[in-house]
This record gives C-alpha cells, sequence and structure tokens, in this order.
C-alpha cells in the first residue's frame, strides 16, 4: 500500500526558500511512498466560532481537513519569522486539529525542517514548532535534525540542489524519517 506524504509550507511566498527545499525533499521518497504539497494560505485564521455556530464554517476548511484525513505522514518546511514560524502554518495546524476531539494530526509521524539564508538555519522556528507538535500527539523525528542554513547558496535558481553533498545530507533525513514512518505503523499493528 502507497504511503501518502504531505508537505506544508510556512513561507507563502511564490519563491520561497521553503517552497523550494520542500520539492527537493518531495523527490527523495522511495518507490511506495507519494508525496503531496498542502496548501495553506487560503485558510481563514481559526476562530472557534467556526466549529461551533451552524454557518459560521468557511467553505476552505472542510477540503483541507479532509485532505489532511489522507496522508499518512507529513514534513513541515519553515522559514523563521521573529524567532519563531509563520502565522499560517500555525493557522493550518489548528485547522486540523479542531474542533476539539477532532485531532486530525494526531498520532502521525511528521518531519520538521527549517531552513534560513542565515547560518542559523531558522532554529527557533524549529523549536517553536516541535512544541505545538508535542501537544497535537504526533510523532516527531528527532534526528537527524534538519537546520538547513545559507540556504540560498545550497540552491540553483531553479530550486534544484547545487551539490551531491547537500543531497546526501537531504537523502540522509527522508530515509530516516522513512524509517520512522514505518516503525510507527509496525507499533500500531
Amino acid at each position: 500500500m502507497v504511503k501518502k506524504i504531505g508537505f506544508l509550507v510556512g513561507s507563502l511566498r511564490e519563491e520561497a526558500y521553503s517552497k523550494k527545499v520542500a520539492l527537493a525533499f518531495s523527490e527523495l521518497f522511495p518507490d511506495g511512498y507519494e508525496t503531496g504539497m498542502v496548501e495553506i494560505g487560503h485558510l481563514p485564521l481559526y476562530n472557534q466560532d467556526f466549529d461551533e455556530v451552524e454557518g459560521m464554517l468557511p467553505e476552505s476548511y472542510t477540503p483541507f481537513r479532509e485532505e489532511i484525513k489522507g496522508y499518512d505522514a507529513f514534513v513541515l518546511v519553515t522559514p523563521e519569522y521573529n524567532r519563531s514560524y509563520p502565522a499560517a502554518l500555525k493557522n493550518a495546524l489548528d485547522v486540523g486539529s479542531r474542533p476539539y476531539g477532532a485531532n486530525l494530526w494526531d498520532g502521525k509521524p511528521v518531519a520538521v525542517i527549517s531552513q534560513s539564508p542565515g547560518a542559523l538555519g531558522a532554529f527557533g522556528a524549529n523549536h517553536h514548532l516541535r512544541q505545538v507538535l508535542v501537544f497535537l500527539n504526533m510523532v516527531p523525528l528527532q534526528q537527524p535534525e534538519a537546520y538547513i542554513g545559507n540556504v540560498h547558496k545550497l540552491l540553483n535558481e531553479d530550486g534544484s540542489v547545487k551539490d551531491e553533498k547537500t543531497t546526501e545530507y537531504f537523502q540522509s533525513i527522508v530515509d530516516a524519517f522513512v524509517q520512522l514512518i514505518e516503525s510507527t505503523e509496525q507499533s500500531k499493528q
């Protein structure tokens, strides 16, 4: 059975490094895995009334939640905004975890990849995001950690990876994540 991996990209910018990194990673999964990009920029900011007051649910929430149900695991690729991750990504996590008791992220493996043109690789965003994932009861990839610093030096203009060493690093993250997905699935049986 094919396993489906959903990629959520924290930056909404058309030429975002996060989007380029997500596409590069999505090509490294082995046979038996299918990847897809999950759009999050169209989701209105979460408001609990949406789920409690009849007729208030935004049209975009239902297809988004249905899409999330169809994935076996997720890769979250984020830049760092003010030492944290972007509001669009937090909003998507909130929409997928509500209403209370209907958390669609529950028990699903997740890899966090942070990137930055700076040297720290969005370390702060990565760790803030992990705090939320603990509450959502996701199963995060612990090692190798994925902080991609100086991202602009690692990618060509078209988004492809410049050198084999970087590709090997990306592949090591994907391989570890595939192993986590497989072991999580086995523990559920």
